[in-house]
């Protein structure tokens, strides 16, 4: 995974580039989440990786399926991926491109995991109090985690809040352990 976010990041970097000087980020992101769920797709998988294509092949293929909604960029950068044997990194492009946007937006997205949904007053406070941290818009993603027993993960960028009744069980076993 290190390897393809490597591989990936200078084309997420020039797409987002792009988007930006054409004020594009709606439309990009788009085509992102379209070709990445493209090529991930199990049977899409299996044609693109069929012995005897070309790279030319490979992205027209994807052109095929795209249609007429695929302008001079869109077609230059899928033929690029191609030719240079990056289609399958479209995900991590994808992924890279949008924390990019993000950043540029002043926005981050903070994962809590849980052992149950959030409610929306719960939503609410969280996205408050990060918004206040770290001085940023924040968007909540929220992941259920039934062995957390209770409390919350949070996680935004580089930052991590432990509230979780396991993490606490945890933490006080290390800290009679040693």
């Amino acid at each position: 995974m290190a390897d393809f976010t490597t591989a990936a990041r200078p084309y997420a970097k020039a797409v987002f580039e792009l988007a930006q000087e054409t004020s594009q980020f709606d439309d990009w992101s788009a085509r992102l989440s379209f070709w990445s769920a493209l090529v991930s797709n199990p049977d899409m998988s299996i044609r693109l990786d069929a012995p005897g294509l070309t790279q030319q092949d490979r992205a027209k293929m994807i052109e095929t399926v795209v249609g007429d909604d695929m302008d001079d960029h869109s077609r230059n950068f899928v033929r690029l991926l191609s030719e240079n044997n990056r289609l399958a990194l479209l995900p991590d492009i994808q992924g890279i491109y949008e924390g990019l946007r993000a950043e540029a937006e002043g926005e981050i997205e903070a994962t809590v995991t849980s052992a149950f949904e959030l409610t929306d007053a719960q939503r609410d406070n969280i996205i408050a109090a990060l918004s206040k941290r770290l001085d940023r818009k924040v968007r909540i993603v929220n992941e259920i985690d039934k062995d957390l027993i209770g409390g919350a993960i949070i996680r935004a960028g580089d930052l991590v809040i432990d509230g979780s009744l396991k993490g606490r069980v945890e933490n006080m076993e290390r800290i009679v352990v040693n």
